[in-house]
Parts: structure tokens; sequence; C-alpha cells
């Protein structure tokens, strides 16, 4: 096998280890109800709450994996750089610079839901009047979260839309249909599928949705650039 095909199958194996550990780490359903200490932050927690019956020993190897899995996901973004070879050079180099950066960042991202999931059980586990110090703390956590994922977000978009203009508008080593198919139109076609899956396969998959959109994306750049 040549280097973009080995590079390929990496992508997919580290996609799918990242949406592993996202079940992991996301995929749970409580009844608030059940737990009372945490009723009066329903507002706060707002589907948070789904972590303060998941093991934290889960959780922590649901962080771990996501982490591990980066270095796999960085080589598939080189591959997708060879497989626009034919394209703007400038633009091939933005493209994946902001999937690189993207992934990196989205390492702490990942790795952050592991602390929220811990804050969540120390809420329900503390008594009220230490309540609010651990709210205090889920606070700033969520506030760090939210300007990670901000810029996280934009540059896949960025990224996803580039991707697509360089094998629209080029003569790369993609088919011409695969400027179609990048992580954020994946993303979208996984949110219409879900809705007419079964709701045992969209509850084992919850909160995997951007990584079962990377596998998609890397199984048909893989398939695209075997032969090349």
């Amino acid at each position: 096998m040549n280097t973009i095909q080995i590079t390929g199958l990496l992508a997919i194996l580290g996609a799918i280890l990242y949406a592993i550990g996202d079940t992991f780490l996301l995929a749970n359903k409580v009844d608030i109800n059940n737990y009372p200490k945490l009723i009066p932050f329903k507002k706060l927690l707002s589907d948070s709450e789904k972590f303060v019956s998941i093991p934290s020993e889960k959780m922590m190897w649901g962080a771990l994996i996501g982490v591990f899995a980066t270095p796999l996901v960085l080589a598939g973004f080189w591959h997708v750089y060879q497989g626009l070879s034919g394209a703007n050079e400038v633009l091939r180099a933005i493209t994946l610079l902001l999937f690189g950066i993207a992934s990196v960042i989205g390492t702490f991202v990942h790795g952050s839901f592991f602390y929220a999931g811990e804050y969540v059980k120390a809420l329900n586990a503390v008594g009220e009047d230490s309540q609010n110090v651990i709210v205090e703390l889920f606070n700033r956590h969520r506030k760090v979260l939210i300007i990670t994922y901000a810029p996280l977000l934009i540059m896949i978009i960025i990224a996803s839309g580039l991707f697509s203009v360089a094998v629209i508008t080029s003569q790369t080593l993609f088919p011409a249909w695969m400027a179609a198919i990048n992580p954020v139109t994946m993303t979208i076609a996984w949110l219409l599928l879900k809705r007419i899956l079964p709701t045992f396969i969209t509850d084992a998959l919850e909160g995997a949705g951007f990584n079962v959109a990377y596998f998609v994306f890397f199984v048909c750049t893989t398939t695209t650039l075997w032969n090349s």
C-alpha cells in the first residue's frame, strides 16, 4: 500500500475511535426528576444531567480515546491535502491548516467533557450548602467550552467549503462529485438521517455526529484516492 492509502485507512480508524469516545462520554439519557439535587439547576445543566449516571471510568476512557485518536485524524487531513493535488497551492494549504487547527482544538473540547461530567456528578453528590461552589466551576468550564467551540466550528465550515471549491474548480485527484462530500454536508446528512433511523441506533450514537460525518468523509476520500 502507498502512503495515501495508509493515511486514509488511519483516518477511518481515527474517526471510528473518536466516535466511540463520543458515545462513552455522551450517549446516555436520564430523567432529571430522579435526581432531586439537580432539579434546581435544570436550566443551567441543559441536558448535561446525562453525565450523572455515566461511570467516571467510562467517561475517562471516552475522553482519552478521542485524544489518542487525533493523530490518526490529522494523518487523514494530510491524505486529503494530497488528494487536492492540482488545486491552487494556497487553497490547499489553507484547507489543510484549518482542518488541522480545528482537530487540535477539538481534542481539547472533547477531553473537557470528562470534567463537565465530573462537575455534574459532584453537584449531585455534595450537600446543598456546597452546590454553589460546583455551579461556579461548571459555569466557568462551560464558558471555556463555548469560547473554544466557536472557532472550531467556524474553521470546519470554512475548510469544508474550501475543500469543495477546490474539487469543483480544479483538476484534483478527486472526482467532481466529491465536492458534495465534506464534514459539514455529511453532518447535515446525519442530522437528517437521524429522523428516520431507529431509536436504538441514534441513542447509541448520541454525541458522535461529527465523527460519523468524518468517518463517511474519510471512507469516500480513501475510496476515491485508492488507485491514485
